[in-house]
């Protein structure tokens, strides 16, 4: 359990494309359920009056000229200092009423509040059924990874804690940011917890902008990129055990036919499997290298994030 905040500052984080229906509302209800916090709109090349409706809601709007949703919430994350965050999208697909149950949850001490809205209406409300089966799909492969249970890997509406914000590295660009926010969660053993949110899908003229196809790409590319980062062990090791084993039958029926005629009559078959055997030991022994580095990344995260928290308890 942390300390208790005396008067915690909170930002309320809107990254923005093209949500000029949409904004005003999402910055009302923002300020109406979190009245002391402070709302920022970052708008991410918008063509239409996203930024003008954001200002004249009282949010503070800023331009984030990188385009994607990483992009934009990296900026967040290095220009805003607050106790609290709380991150939604522009669109008015997240119920800001719950805002307040999640920067409670910060303050108790967890690192990370996720908006879960596959325990609630997300299976009815969203029209898309190929994100439906994204979403199950990549619950399934990091839950299965990480002996997590984890219901909603991919949603957008969180909330975080300073430490958590200020030690996080983005790398990803799109909206595969998610997805990389929960597997460093869990590679990291930071507290989570989950609250169910009531979702509700887009009203009518307001547009996605996440592409099916070419999103899922991106984020299925983003877990096999941070299992193989995270998780090098069972990456390099069950792939070397893989080749190694097919090495090892392939001996099997050279020797076989030698027991048998007394002669090696297949030669390239041999120095075939022989190459298979050892490419299959460096890959294994390449996971083991790089498990022992992954440990010590993590070392040195949980060391970063404790000198953070004690630096920031002494400029209070």
């Amino acid at each position: 359990m942390s300390e208790q905040i005396e008067n915690p500052t909170v930002a309320v984080l809107l990254p923005c494309y093209n949500e000029e229906i949409t904004i005003g509302k999402v910055v009302r209800d923002f300020r109406a359920a979190l009245p002391n916090a402070t709302v920022y709109v970052y708008d991410n090349n918008s063509t239409d009056r996203t930024a003008q409706i954001a200002a004249a809601e009282g949010a503070i709007v800023r331009k984030e000229p990188r385009q994607g949703k990483g992009n934009v919430i990296r900026a967040m994350f290095e220009d805003i200092d607050a106790d609290v965050y709380v991150m939604a999208d522009g669109d008015d697909t997240y119920p800001a009423d719950a805002a307040p149950a999640m920067v409670a949850k910060i303050l108790e001490g967890y690192d990370m509040v996720i908006g879960d809205r596959l325990s609630s209406t997300y299976f009815q409300e969203n029209k898309r059924p190929f994100h439906n089966f994204g979403n199950r799909l990549v619950r399934a492969s990091i839950n299965g990874l990480f002996q997590a249970n984890v219901t909603d890997i991919m949603t957008g509406y969180r909330a975080f804690s300073f430490t958590f914000v200020k030690t996080y590295p983005v790398l990803s660009r799109g909206f595969e940011v998610e997805t990389e926010m929960t597997i460093h969660s869990l590679n990291n053993n930071l507290r989570l917890y989950e609250m169910p949110i009531q979702y509700r899908d887009r009203p009518a003229g307001s547009v996605s902008k996440l592409d099916t196809v070419g999103d899922g790409i991106k984020v299925m590319s983003t877990i096999f990129r941070m299992i193989r980062e995270y998780k090098p062990l069972p990456f390099f090791g069950g792939l070397g055990l893989i080749i190694g084993l097919i090495g090892v039958i392939l001996c099997g029926t050279v020797t076989a036919e030698f027991m048998h005629t007394g002669m090696v009559a297949h030669f390239p078959t041999l120095i075939g499997a022989t190459m298979l055997v050892i490419a299959g030991l460096l890959l294994i022994i390449t996971g083991i290298i790089l498990d022992v580095i992954a440990k010590n990344n993590r070392k040195t995260y949980v060391i970063d994030a404790n000198k953070l928290a004690y630096l920031k308890r002494q400029g209070r």
